[in-house]
């Protein structure tokens, strides 16, 4: 997670370990992202809150590995994005799907691709 997510000063699997990260808006406001990890499956599940300092609203983001012979397919969901609409345009639901867009489409995809 730390070599392709965001930027974590620490990151632990563990049920209840807690992390932070700074997340930048379209105009370029940095956001303080806070996290819980609430669900691990190794291998298969990764579950974690998701909430913002200061703002309104708490989701769930959602990583699952589906093997389909020597590859996986892996599933994210991110519910409750409706709770954060209220801060404004950078928490609308296509903020998000161009967010994780990135993160999957582009980082995940290059660590996928060195390893």
């Amino acid at each position: 997670m730390k070599k392709w997510y965001f930027d974590l000063a620490a990151f632990k699997p563990e049920v209840g370990f807690e992390f932070q990260f700074y997340g930048e808006g379209k105009n370029g406001e940095k956001y303080l992202h806070h996290c819980r990890i609430t669900e691990v499956i190794p291998g298969k599940k990764l579950a974690h809150t998701w909430a913002y300092e200061g703002r309104v609203g708490t989701t769930i983001v959602t990583f699952e590995l589906f093997p389909e012979g020597n590859f996986s397919t892996l599933k994210l969901s991110h519910e409750g994005i409706e709770t954060l609409a209220a801060n404004g345009p950078d928490f609308a639901k296509e903020s998000f799907a161009e967010g994780w867009a990135m993160l999957l489409g582009k980082n995940l995809k290059a660590f996928v691709e060195q390893v």
